[in-house]
Formats: structure tokens, sequence, C-alpha cells
């Protein structure tokens, strides 16, 4: 393949899409959005009641840090061994089951308990939701084509903004009327009635068990119902194909590019929902109303940011762009303009420039998690993609282990004077993100090595 040549529409061994299917991959596509909005507001409960529950518990903001980090204890681990699971599980099963375990897990804080069930209640979440979005693109992106996936993959990215949009206001209310335990109650009665949505219309599509070079993948084609095994069902009929080792996919550099720059994605949003919210407050002496419209233009902007992208990285492949400048490029320079301005925050000056900076910073960089998800799809093997996309789901998530201690020790040793240390930090993870996406990222060329 040529750096001006772009996948068939439709690889060997595909039936062409019918207006059923065609409709089946949107719903299916609406519920995995649905899927990665009570994701997210799961998350975001704990930074939008941090005082509350600080307060409750008699935490410290680096036990508060702790708390949040303890998320990600089991997070990165259950994101590569259910990615792995998803190349021979059908991920309409594990998806279900995350979703149940969502809500299981959150019972226990919801009734009552002290640190202890909280540590206890997050980790065990962590454990449910680390596979979570790389299972979800994976289902996802099976019911499209390579060049027409950058949208519904955006899509189930933009979950992850309308979670908190939809959750900053809904569950603030709920927690300023009704305690901060309500607000858990809340998110986990929403995972009971997704899942209970998923069973009848959730399902794998006909991209699940084919190569995007144009081959079928040795687990043999879907019946394009979303019924079907899936990928890595293991049960074709065809004759068998080498299977690409984990280990030179994870050696190619536009892995490890992809995954280095969603790794600065993921540090923001680490951020953004533990200590945003405080920063806002605390930080830059906003009030909660005010903050709380910050929180909100913030996340919608990277919600038309993602969106964005994946309009004009899709605009480029159907004009025959190379992926490393359709996805490579645009995603890393969004990263590197969201670096220059958290580098520039801390030293601007109060007022409208550092809200600017702020949004700017802060928003820019959440479209690398649909560019690194598309840019793994495309480079590996169709039998391999659960794996790969887990794996660097993994990998990327330390971030969110990280992050919200290391905030929550700078707090507790400046005060709120420790939230510009942690802005300039962000900066620099940004600038070795997007260097990494500008420099690495090149499918074409690594898909070709991995064939070779």
């Amino acid at each position: 393949m040529t750096d001006t040549e772009v996948a068939p529409a439709v690889p060997v061994g595909i039936p062409k899409p019918t207006n059923g299917s065609r409709r089946r991959a949107w719903i299916v596509t609406a519920l995995l959005v649905v899927f990665m909005m009570i994701n997210f507001a799961d998350k975001s409960v704990l930074g939008l009641a941090a005082d509350q529950i600080r307060e409750d518990l008699g935490l410290s903001a680096a036990a508060f840090g702790l708390a949040n980090s303890a998320f990600f204890l089991l997070f990165s681990v259950c994101g590569a061994a259910v990615g792995l699971l998803a190349d021979r599980i059908r991920p309409k099963w594990l998806l279900l089951a995350m979703a149940v375990l969502w809500s299981v897990s959150q019972a226990p804080l919801a009734v009552g308990g002290g640190f202890a069930v909280l540590i206890a209640s997050r980790v065990l979440l962590g454990a449910a939701e680390g596979p979570a979005f790389p299972v979800a693109q994976q289902a996802t992106l099976s019911w499209f084509p390579n060049h027409r996936r950058n949208l519904p993959g955006a899509l189930i990215v933009l979950g992850v903004t309308l979670g908190v949009l939809v959750a900053a206001p809904v569950l603030t209310w709920v927690i300023h009327h009704h305690g901060w335990r309500s607000a858990v109650a809340v998110v986990a009665l929403a995972g009971v009635v997704w899942a209970l949505l998923w069973i009848p219309f959730g399902g794998e599509g006909p991209y699940a068990a084919a190569s995007d070079k144009g081959s079928p993948a040795s687990a043999g084609p879907g019946d394009g119902t979303g019924t079907g095994e899936g990928a890595g069902a293991g049960t074709g009929t065809g004759p068998a194909r080498h299977r690409t080792p984990y280990r030179r996919i994870l050696a190619t550099r536009t892995w490890i590019g992809a995954t280095t720059a969603y790794f600065g994605t993921y540090w923001v949003i680490a951020f953004a929902l533990v200590w945003l919210p405080s920063y806002l407050h605390d930080g830059l002496g906003y009030s909660s109303a005010a903050s709380t419209r910050l929180l909100m233009l913030f996340w919608g902007l990277s919600g038309v940011v993602v969106l964005g992208q994946a309009g004009l990285t899709g605009w480029l492949l159907r004009r025959g762009i190379a992926s490393r400048w359709a996805r490579g490029r645009v995603g890393g320079i969004l990263l590197l303009i969201g670096a220059a301005a958290c580098l520039a925050l801390p030293s601007a000056p109060a007022g409208a420039a550092s809200v600017v900076l702020l949004v700017a910073g802060f928003g820019l960089a959440g479209a690398m998690g649909s560019v690194a998800a598309t840019t793994v799809a495309e480079l590996v093997p169709a039998d391999r993609r659960g794996g790969a996309l887990g794996i660097m789901n993994a990998v990327v998530t330390i971030a969110g282990l990280i992050a919200p201690t290391l905030i929550g020790r700078l707090v507790d040793t400046h005060g709120a004077g420790g939230y510009p240390y942690a802005v300039l930090i962000t900066g620099g993870v940004l600038l070795l993100s997007g260097t990494a996406a500008v420099t690495l990222i090149d499918p074409d060329r690594d898909a070709r090595l991995l064939s070779a």
C-alpha cells in the first residue's frame, strides 16, 4: 500500500451492507455512546462531590487523591486481560458483564461506609470499567469499514464528554439536595437500565472478523446481523492463518506512538475528573455555579474537537491522504496546541485569558482517544484487535493511577499554589504525547512490516 492509498470500503468476504444492517449499526453505536456516558458519570461523581466527601469522611487532599487513584489499581490490568478475551469471547457479553458489575460495585458506597468502603468500591469499579473503552470501540468499529470508522469511533469518545456534560448539572443538583451517596445510587441505577437495553439490542457487526487490508481473518466473517460469534470466536471454517504475535504489534512505532499520545489525553481526563472542579473553585476563585459552567464549557469544547477531528480525518482519508497525516498529525498537533496552552496558563493574568488557556489546554486533548483507537484498529489484524486495544488502554490508564495522587500531594504541600505546578506537569506530558503522535504514527508503514 502506498502513502496515498486507503483501505477498501468492503473487505473481501464481507456482504454488502443493507439498510437493516446500517440501521442496526447506528443503534448499537448509540447504545455504546450511552455506555461511555454512564462510564464517565461514574468516574465524575467523586470530583463533583469532592468537598462534601472530604468533609464527610474527614479526608486530606492526598487521601482523597489516593481514593481516586485506587480506581485505577486494577483498571489497567483488567483492561488488558479483558481486551485479550475480547478476541475470543463476544464483546456483547463482556460489555453486559461490565455494566452489571459497575452497579454492583457502587451499591455498598451508596448505602453507607467510610474510607475503607470508598477505596474498595472504587477498586472494584475500576476493575469493571477498565476494559470499557477498548471493548466498546471494538464492538462499534465491527460495524464499519476502515474509511467509515472515524465518526463512530469519535462518537464513542464523545460519550466521555456527554457523560460529564449530563452528569455535571444533574449530579451536582442531586449532591446538593440529596447528598453525594444519592448521586452514587443514581449512576449505579443507570448501569442497570443500560444492561437491560443492551441484552436485546447489542451485538457485533459484519466487520468483526474481517481484515482491513482485504483478507478475511482467521475467525471467519460475521453474519452482518450482530448476532454471530464475532471477532476472535475461533470458529471460522476457512483456512487457518498465521496469527501475528502481540510482541510484534506492540513493538511497532505506530502502536507506541498512539499509546504515548493517548497517555497524554488520559492524564488530562484524570486531572479534569478528579481535580478540575476544585482547581476552578479553590485555585482560581470561581463560585460553584461558575465552576460548573466552566466545566461544561471545557467538556463541550472537547466534544466539538472530537467531532471536528473525526470529520477532518475522514475527509482527508477519503481523498487519499495517508493515515500518518490524517490521524497522526491531526491528533498530534491538537495535543501540541494543548501543551502550549497549559505551559502558558500559570503565568497568564486572571480572567478571560486564563479561562481561554484552561479550556484550550484541556479541551483539545480529547480527540486523541478516537485517533488512537482507529489507528490501532487500522494497523492490526482483526483477530488481534481486541488485545491490541486492551493493552494500549492498560498502559494509557496508568496516567489515571498517577495523576490524582500526584496532584493531591501537590495541593497538600502547597495549598492552592499546587495547582499551577500540576498544570505545568500536564503541559509537559502533552508536549511529549503530541511529539510522539507526530513523529511515530504511520499505520500503512507498520501494517506492511507486520504482514511481511
